[in-house]
């Protein structure tokens, strides 16, 4: 029987050159990865305050967190109103009703009528969507909870 010819010692290297290199086995697969610390300048999305400057609770809040070397996200909600769903979702995580949330003074609570018993949960809500100066203020929430910091020394339950 006659042997198959012999492939050219040239042709086997340029069949090496088109393969793609194995990886290194070496290298551990689960290597832990160095998280980049953030810098003071830069807002923290792991804090997050609905904030009215002309507060002086939500100012007092906001230095406070700051004070502890994080640069929260401020939402000014009076400029930028929360929507339903994220006024829902705060009032569930702080554990409560919408009635809970509700500012009285210098708002139009009177004028709307609100004291009435016959404003339901959702109701409230899309009020306080189209009359944001109707929340109470300020709203933190961090990777610990969401509270109404009011007073302001509630924040610490959260930091």
């Amino acid at each position: 029987m006659s042997r198959p010819p012999r492939k050219s010692k040239s042709k086997a290297k340029a069949k090496l050159k088109n393969k793609p290199k194995n990886k290194p086995k070496n290298k551990p697969k689960n290597k832990p990865k160095n998280k980049p610390k953030r810098s003071p300048g830069k807002a923290s999305a792991s804090v997050v305050i609905w904030h009215n400057p002309n507060c002086g609770t939500s100012r007092k809040v906001l230095e406070m967190i700051r004070a502890r070397g994080v640069e929260p996200v401020i939402v000014e909600y009076l400029k930028t109103p929360p929507g339903a769903a994220e006024i829902e979702a705060s009032l569930k995580a702080m554990g409560m009703r919408p009635r809970d949330l509700l500012r009285r003074k210098n708002t139009p609570y009177d004028e709307l009528g609100l004291d009435d018993a016959k404003f339901g949960d959702a109701e409230l809500v899309k009020l306080m969507t189209r009359h944001p100066l109707l929340i109470e203020r300020p709203v933190v929430r961090t990777r610990k909870g969401t509270r109404l910091c009011r007073p302001a020394e509630r924040l610490q339950e959260i930091l």
